[in-house]
């Protein structure tokens, strides 16, 4: 067998610096090709995003080996943007592409490298870098005290056992309504800061909490208004206020690519009196898409109680942002630190990048996170290229892929390889301080619950996830694997973000399932402590919050990585084989975990400094 042309670009022998590039960053690229190629010229070709040719650089020749000759390149980028490459390389007897096929080569078959040029305008704060979030489903975290509930939309229930499941059966038209309530407020959450406190939490991300007629409140009804039965303007200072005095941050959803029907924009019921549907003189009117004035409109993925919103219009821009008064600015001057946008993909590219302008004109410091379920940094939707990263549009995106990796390697369907290609590839491709705040999730409330997942991955319909439980066995065996899949979480690159009771031993499966009350009093206090372990560690060694990562192994259900900063290193071990991992060659201080790798095991170690 012939020698091979060798590059990767994840190795430093062969690309520098690792991953991205800023504009005017020297990149410095070597290529060693087997003298017997007998090569003349070696090119490095790039693309732009789209296809269309961008620029050609031209490799030198350094010096050779016995076998191989290597081949060096210096050059640097002047503007942001997204770009794929591979190399041309001219013989003695032919011309060819040379392709990435893995972290191998190939000739002519294969893909193309990427490589993005970032804009460095408006740089993460770095105080999110590592930090430890925490998300909340208001309704059901914890109440505390009563609310006026005069304007609460109508019809609403309340559950008076905290311990029902949510509602799941389609009323007598079909319909989930998502109309019971169990009381959670903003009161609550403030009463149980000390104990997020305790927990280790640094950062609240709170789902909805605008005025809304549905418990998720992703149908806003009014943005300016706190929902009734959450409470007031007052109770979101008060909480901020509070958050803020023990060192926490306030980040609200934002849900701007559609509304409420039955809100005081659309105003379908006609309860508002002025929206778009119930005066067609509405100032609002202009917001939305009417195909047949008034009943016929664009709504989001169907649902006709969610109507799409023109991000165009100037009037809604000028609501949502653009003005003095606007909504962002209202919830930021309250005590807001941020927002993570909700299905950021249907937001334009103008709107968001004038969205993001404004926050850091308000607050410099304010961090704007997306809702992406893949790659965020070459993600196309409605076939446009996104510039998340590549125009510095967002701080940070919820990191789905690596939440679907690392249930897959616990649960034995991954040998750890894919792991290892899920994190190195988003090491790659994102911004380092951006990969250091991406939100590290294993559960949310649009997917099943991590204890769940861990044990019983299998969707169905509703009517059968109502009548499925764990038994004690898949139980223990859940909690067993959750330990290992949170200790993924919070030592890989990224903001660790628990779902509010994963920590206490909550089950679910997906939507409405994963959204019960938080058992209060019953908590598995196991895992609690586990969790305060791993916030304490996260926030005690500066290499897992903004440290590099390097895999050092992956395969037969084991996976080993180091992270590094400022001279300072830390070494992950992780075992979900069914046998010991005894080979592990583990030097160094133990900081947490068993140093000896039984199955389902993990072990963090200082790395003595040379």
């Amino acid at each position: 067998m012939g020698l091979r042309i060798l590059y990767n670009s994840l190795s430093a022998a062969h690309k520098t610096p690792f991953g991205v590039l800023t504009p005017g960053e020297v990149c410095r690229m070597t290529i060693a090709i087997p003298r017997s190629c007998q090569t003349v010229r070696v090119m490095l070709v790039m693309e732009r995003e789209n296809g269309d040719a961008f620029r050609e650089f031209e490799f030198q020749r350094d010096h050779a080996a016995e076998l191989y000759e290597y081949y060096r390149l210096h050059f640097a980028l002047e503007q942001p943007g997204l770009f794929y490459y591979y190399f041309r390389i001219t013989t003695r007897n032919e011309q060819f592409r040379l392709l990435k096929q893995g972290e191998d080569t190939n000739m002519e078959a294969g893909d193309y490298w990427q490589l993005s040029c970032v804009s460095t305008r408006f740089p993460v704060p770095p105080e999110y870098e590592g930090r430890v979030f925490y998300q909340i489903f208001p309704d059901r975290f914890h109440q505390a005290g009563q609310c006026d509930l005069t304007d609460k939309l109508q019809p609403y229930w309340v559950h008076t056992n905290l311990d029902d499941p949510p509602v799941w059966r389609s009323n007598e038209k079909g319909e989930v309504l998502n109309n019971d309530f169990y009381g959670g407020n903003l009161r609550g959450i403030q009463e149980k800061l000390p104990y997020l406190k305790a927990l280790g939490v640094e950062a609240l991300y709170l789902n909805p909490i605008f005025m809304a007629f549905s418990s998720h409140r992703y149908d806003t009804a009014d943005y300016s208004r706190i929902d009734p039965m959450l409470g007031t303007d007052d109770d979101f200072q008060a909480l901020c206020d509070a958050a803020h005095q023990l060192g926490m941050k306030i980040i609200l959803d934002g849900v701007f690519s559609h509304t409420g029907s039955n809100s005081v924009y659309f105003d379908a019921e006609h309860i508002f009196g002025h929206g778009a549907v119930s005066d067609p003189a509405s100032p609002y009117r202009s917001w939305y898409f009417f195909r047949h004035y008034p009943n016929d409109y664009e709504s989001w993925w169907g649902f006709h109680t969610l109507p799409c919103v023109n991000k165009r219009d100037a009037g809604f821009i000028d609501y949502i942002f653009g003005s003095d008064e606007s909504i962002l600015v209202k919830w930021l001057r309250l005590g807001a630190d941020g927002l993570r946008l909700d299905v950021v993909d249907e937001l334009p590219d103008d709107f968001l990048m004038a969205l993001r302008v404004r926050l850091r004109q308000i607050n410099p410091r304010a961090l704007l996170i997306g809702e992406v379920w893949e790659d965020a940094s070459n993600k196309t939707s409605y076939g446009v290229r996104r510039r998340y990263f590549t125009e510095s549009q967002l701080d940070s995106v919820m990191n789905y892929p690596w939440r679907k990796a690392i249930l897959a390697f616990v649960r034995g369907e991954d040998d750890g390889r894919q792991l290892r290609s899920a994190v190195l590839s988003l090491a790659e491709n994102y911004p380092a301080a951006v990969l250091n705040a991406n939100l590290n999730l294993l559960s949310s409330h649009d997917v099943p619950r991590a204890l769940t997942a861990l044990v019983d991955p299998r969707d169905g319909e509703r009517e059968d996830l109502a009548h499925r439980t764990l038994s004690p066995e898949q139980l223990a065996l859940g909690k067993q694997r959750l330990r290992l899949a949170s200790f993924l979480q919070f030592t890989l690159p990224g903001a660790p973000c628990i779902y509010y009771g994963d920590e206490a031993g909550m089950t679910g499966y997906r939507d409405p399932f994963n959204r019960g009350y938080f058992p209060w009093g019953r908590e598995d206090a196991d895992l609690q402590a586990h969790y305060r372990s791993l916030a304490r560690l996260k926030a005690a060694w500066e290499p897992l919050r903004r440290g590099s990562v390097k895999v050092l192994a992956a395969g037969d259900g084991r996976f080993a990585f180091r992270r590094t900063f400022e001279g300072r290193s830390v070494t992950l071990w992780c075992n979900a084989s069914p046998s010991a991992w005894t080979d592990a060659e583990q030097t160094g201080k133990v900081l947490f975990g068993n140093p000896h790798l039984p199955p389902m095991s993990f072990c963090a170690m200082e790395e003595p400094m040379c």
